[in-house]
């Protein structure tokens, strides 16, 4: 997309608020067919910044090698060509038979073995003393890099969360998803309540979605979620006393080839109807930035309150409820300025430098962020000032040594403000 056709989107002229994010009304959800007519400008602005969400057709994944080369010609996973390619990995397998806490306990096992299972299981007519086996979470990307598998469609380039992963090399948000009919996804919210988006490579999925705001009804007299908002047990009162509160959920029958983005902060439920493999990513960006954010402090004021009765004694109480957040979210608050440090600093050097031929001949961050434009990248940083303003006023931030951060926040943040000035001259 060029920068005149993006800038024509009067959206990403306002100034938005996390309050802007209008109401998901009713249980419709667009269906969007033509790749040629539909622009990054209409994804921001119809369902990025009111946070609502679509599908997109089979269209725009018919491109894909992992569609052409990873299914057989009647649509179903061609287990042949995966164990060519894959069959030396060691891989995430979930239990959808078992419940352990709030989700399925998993295991790694050899891929050769899971596709052996998968196939018996077929064979057996979709039944195992081992329970229903569903490979989750799995990697791949990261795992096999030269393997050409698929194109992440431009929409969702904005993505802050494995830009930053990759350029730390420790961790990325981009899954694989693998198996047989029956295999199902328990009752959550993606992590950090980031925004994701699911492709079905083959097979059709069954999806339960709730606008953000309404799992407060779902919640039991204890405050926990249900890990199946489909079961009996919900309809009892003394149990669940705001059930009939809540809305319906928004259902989607999402077929092979589509991708269904689901917005930040819904809680959802998935089934496989098929045999299915999906191509998963977990993203944050400037739309959304400001709700992982309230995520965080909502993650560590819950932490506070567990360990309470620790804060007198102990020393430092404080630090200890940052490791404490990290290992439930995998983030703490110096991380989190760290990961903003990292995006900002990114689209500053495009618009104080711009972007050099080698840059822009490789699928870096600082090519997406050209391929956006210039106008994208200061929104991202006014975005990033807003977040960063209110981290570094926390008091919670500020009882943490910040001497190791570098730049220091006011340093970062006065770069940031003048890099948007100077943009925007």
């Amino acid at each position: 997309m060029d920068r005149a056709t993006f800038a024509c989107s009067t959206a990403f002229f306002r100034d938005y608020n996390s309050s802007s994010q209008g109401t998901f009304c009713g249980g419709h959800v667009d269906f969007i067919e033509k790749v040629e007519s539909f622009t990054y400008s209409d994804f921001f602005r119809d369902y990025l910044i009111p946070n609502h969400p679509c599908i997109f057709s089979a269209k725009f994944t018919e491109e894909w090698a992992s569609r052409r080369n990873w299914v057989t010609w009647d649509g179903k996973p061609d287990f042949d060509y995966l164990l060519q390619k894959f069959g030396d990995a060691v891989v995430p397998v979930a239990n959808c038979d078992v419940k352990e806490y709030n989700s399925n306990p998993k295991e790694q096992l050899p891929f050769k073995e899971y596709i052996n299972y998968w196939k018996e299981y077929i064979k057996n007519g979709y039944r195992s003393s081992r329970g229903c086996l569903y490979l989750k979470d799995w990697h791949l990307s990261r795992a096999f890099p030269e393997q050409d598998v698929y194109t992440t469609p431009v929409y969702f380039s904005s993505d802050w969360l494995n830009e930053y992963w990759d350029a730390v090399a420790v961790d990325d948000y981009r899954f694989v998803y693998m198996g047989p009919k029956g295999s199902w996804t328990p009752f959550h919210a993606d992590v950090f309540r980031s925004y994701s988006w699911s492709a079905n490579v083959c097979g059709k999925k069954k999806w339960l979605l709730y606008p953000a705001g309404q799992e407060e009804y779902l919640k039991d007299r204890h405050g926990n979620l249900p890990f199946d908002v489909t079961a009996p047990s919900l309809q009892d009162r003394s149990v669940y006393p705001r059930y009939d509160q809540s809305q319906p959920p928004v259902e989607i029958v999402q077929e092979a080839g589509e991708i269904v983005f689901i917005p930040s902060g819904w809680h959802h439920q998935v089934y496989n109807l098929e045999d299915t493999i999906s191509i998963n990513h977990n993203w944050v960006n400037g739309c959304n930035v400001a709700i992982m954010w309230c995520f965080l402090q909502d993650e560590l004021a819950a932490v506070q309150r567990e360990i309470n009765e620790w804060k007198d004694p102990m020393d430092d109480w404080h630090l200890q409820c940052q490791l404490i957040m990290k290992s439930c979210t995998g983030i703490d608050y110096k991380e989190f300025y760290n990961f903003l440090k990292v995006i900002a600093e990114n689209r500053i050097s495009v618009l104080e430098n711009g972007l050099d031929d080698e840059a822009s001949a490789k699928n870096t961050p600082k090519a997406a962020i050209s391929t956006l434009g210039m106008l994208h990248a200061v929104f991202d940083l006014k975005r990033a000032v807003k977040v960063l303003t209110s981290l570094s006023a926390n008091e919670d931030f500020k009882k943490l040594d910040l001497t190791s951060l570098s730049p220091p926040p006011e340093a970062l943040l006065h770069h940031l403000k003048a890099a948007i000035d100077t943009a925007l001259l």
